[in-house]
């Protein structure tokens, strides 16, 4: 895939991980970049459970029940940064993935993928399910 990360990268998820980086500043944009820095370094069943670890613990942090936590959302939204990456050439930073791929910025692109009784469903907060629309590509 030839994608790398910048020191802003690098700095934003040592922020992240370290519970440094304000609330406030963890929106869509910054989960799909968390989701990049990961997949950077790990396939998509490791970056997703870095991922599970790092939200859990900011849901902690902030004083949020753990059951805020999607399992389902969370390792789709891994899968299509994963299949964004293997479709886009290099990258040398998140921003510059993201940039190039802004139909990432959709929080609805789930949709279209699973219907929205299954993805809100309780199981699919706690395990995660298939899409029941149309499947996610998956690059191995």
């Amino acid at each position: 895939m030839g994608h790398q990360l910048s020191t802003e990268d690098r700095r934003f998820i040592a922020d992240l991980e370290a519970g440094q980086l304000p609330s406030a500043q963890f929106d869509h944009r910054a989960h799909v970049r968390a989701a990049y820095v990961y997949l950077v370094d790990a396939e998509p069943e490791a970056a997703a459970e870095r991922m599970r670890q790092t939200l859990l613990a900011f849901l902690e942090r902030i004083g949020a029940p753990a059951s805020k936590y999607h399992v389902t959302i969370t390792k789709a939204w891994i899968l299509a940064v994963r299949h964004f990456m293997e479709r886009s050439s290099g990258c040398a930073s998140a921003d510059e993935f993201i940039d190039a791929n802004p139909v990432l910025l959709d929080t609805r692109i789930m949709l279209t993928h699973y219907s929205a009784e299954l993805l809100f469903s309780p199981d699919a907060r706690e395990a995660f399910i298939e899409p029941d629309q149309s499947p996610i590509p998956r690059h191995e």
